[in-house]
Formats: structure tokens, C-alpha cells, sequence
């Protein structure tokens, strides 16, 4: 599959949570945002370095960074955004709420956008 940078979003500094996702235009619920390509690593590999800080559980050993913006995208128990795991070695981010221009595009790091669990650290929502 063929990855494009989408011109939907950009980088940029979020309040007390260092920089985050923003849409660069208004985005309709349903809508990709963002389909990147993730490499695999090992937790022993990572454990001990800033980039820890930026990856998906993959496995009980291993885990994956996900390249484009995939994973500076910042977490919030009421999302407007998923990513899910599609293909091979793939993630995609969607709308699941209409996004508007300016706002930060959020995913609740669970996966599931709904789950409520402790995520390791104190959210600022």
C-alpha cells in the first residue's frame, strides 16, 4: 500500500501536553486522517529512552512506533479520533467525531475510543 502525507494536519505545540495533531482544515466524522506505516521493536530495544514515551504496546515483548505524525497524536478519554491496525505493519487514523479547523485531533490510547481504563499516566483532559 502507498503512504501520502495528508494534508490535513499538522504538528504544533498543545497546552500542558508538549506538541499534539491539529487539523489543518475541517474534517468530517468518517473521514481518514492518516494512514502510516509502524516499524516493530522490542521493549529492550526502547526501554530506557525518550522514544518509550512515543510507542503502541504491539505484543508483551514488543512494541511499534508509527511514523508520519501516528505517534505524536495525544490522548483523551473523549476522543474525535481512533487508529486502528489494518494490513500489514499498518495503522490508520479516522474521525469518529466532525473535527474543525484548529482543534486537536485526539485518540484515546486504549484503542477502543470508549475504554475508560487507566492508561499508565495522569491525563490532562
Amino acid at each position: 500500500m502507498p503512504f501520502a502525507h495528508s494534508d490535513l494536519i499538522e504538528v504544533r505545540n498543545s497546552p500542558n501536553k508538549g506538541r499534539g495533531v491539529f487539523a489543518r482544515q475541517a474534517i468530517k466524522k468518517g473521514s481518514i486522517i492518516e494512514k502510516v506505516p509502524i516499524l516493530i521493536v522490542t521493549w529492550d530495544e526502547i526501554a530506557d529512552s525518550e522514544l518509550a514515551d512515543y510507542v503502541f504496546v504491539y505484543s508483551a515483548t514488543k512494541s511499534s512506533i508509527a511514523l508520519g505524525y501516528g505517534s505524536i497524536y495525544n490522548h483523551s478519554f473523549n476522543p474525535n479520533a481512533r487508529y486502528d491496525d489494518v494490513g500489514q505493519k499498518q495503522k490508520v487514523f479516522s474521525a469518529i467525531k466532525d473535527i474543525e479547523m484548529g482543534e486537536e485531533i485526539m485518540v484515546n490510547y486504549n484503542g477502543d475510543p470508549d475504554d475508560s481504563e487507566e492508561v499508565g499516566f495522569n491525563v490532562i483532559d
